[in-house]
């Protein structure tokens, strides 16, 4: 059996979720005719606090349509350096929407408002005009840091203050809103577009939903088409979604939990030089020189049957998902263990989980 904490995007669907497929009505989602497909936009769209919103088979392509939609190529784009769309869009951006990247660092992940000031582009014939300001909540490479919704709100002030647009990389935004008690719709209140994803921590196979205006969403429908992201009998899919949002939001408490709680014993390994501060479902941390490098590590504990990924020579990410539990921790730990600590575990209780 493979214990699997590489990433939340390893998860399956449940019985539960594949038998709420068999009643869903469908239709051919081109024409509108799905009304599971528009139950589960209408729903995400009052849930992000947005007037629209449209399926899309994955959120690498909301992010892309984001991006066209409020640019022009030759245009700039304003990003955190760790960022999704900077590192795992395969250079969409510049492939699709012809755009440049001007990228700042953020501690973990979240950058400031004196930042954005800084890296928008004073107006000139020979610079390129900064078009679009995008954050990512939860930071998945800082660590699943939640960006405080202070600082969300003062970084979108800066940007409109400027005539520039703003977009959410909400991956993980149900994370941030959980952990946090605010609500996803006040995390995205100033920002013209938001997805949120279905893959990850919510359980589903396949899905994201973009929102923003009715103009943005009519404008991001003919990209949809444009890059073949259009459907036909979606509401196979959409409802695996809507049965996530009825099931799966609130217990992703458990997942930060049980991230929070291999945080600490990580870091009481002795190889382990830094842990990044667990916020929500995700583990990274450093190791120190004379320790075997992450790749090493990674498949020390393939071999026993855990896997965890490589971010670097010597950082590891782990993250806990629906499809993990207390006991894949503990082999996660073991296993760890053996590799960094001389096969000594550091004794905590596990948490309860909800």
């Amino acid at each position: 059996m493979i214990i699997d904490f590489y990433a939340d995007t390893k998860t399956r669907p449940s019985r539960a979720m594949r038998e709420a497929v068999l009643d869903c009505v469908v239709g051919d989602e081109q024409k509108d005719e799905d009304p599971t497909t528009r139950a589960l936009c209408d729903r995400v769209a009052q849930l992000l606090g947005k007037e629209a919103a449209v399926f899309l088979p994955s959120g690498t392509m909301c992010n892309e349509i984001a991006i066209r939609l409020h640019t022009e190529p030759g245009d700039e784009i304003i990003c955190d350096y760790s960022s999704h769309i900077v590192n795992y869009e395969a250079g969409a951006p510049a492939a699709f929407s012809g755009v440049m990247i001007r990228t700042v660092h953020g501690p973990n992940g979240v950058f400031s408002a004196a930042q954005v000031a800084e890296a928008i582009r004073p107006a000139s014939r020979y610079l390129p005009k900064t078009a679009l300001l995008c954050v990512e909540q939860t930071a998945n490479l800082g660590g699943g840091t939640v960006w405080p919704v202070e600082t969300l709100d003062e970084v979108a002030r800066i940007a409109r203050a400027a005539g520039v647009a703003t977009h959410m990389d909400g991956a993980r935004l149900l994370n941030a809103a959980v952990k946090s008690g605010i609500d996803a719709a006040r995390h995205a209140r100033d920002y013209d577009t938001v997805w949120i994803d279905f893959t990850k921590g919510l359980g589903a196979p396949i899905g994201a939903v973009l929102a923003g205006s009715a103009a943005h969403i009519e404008k991001a429908w003919r990209l949809k088409q444009r890059f073949g992201g259009a459907m036909r009998q979606s509401g196979i899919a959409a409802s695996m979604c809507l049965y996530a949002l009825d099931h799966n939001v609130e217990r992703l408490a458990d997942d930060h939990a049980l991230a929070s709680w291999l945080g600490a014993r990580i870091g009481a390994l002795g190889l382990v030089e830094r842990v990044v501060p667990v916020e929500t479902n995700i583990v990274i941390f450093d190791l120190k020189p004379e320790a075997p490098t992450a790749a090493e590590v990674v498949e020390a504990l393939r071999a026993q049957g855990v896997l965890v990924g490589a971010f670097g020579t010597r950082r590891i990410r782990v993250v806990t998902h629906i499809d993990v539990d207390r006991a894949g921790g503990e082999a996660l730990m073991a296993a760890l263990a053996q590799c960094l600590a001389g096969g000594a575990v550091p004794s905590a209780a596990l948490p309860q989980q909800a």
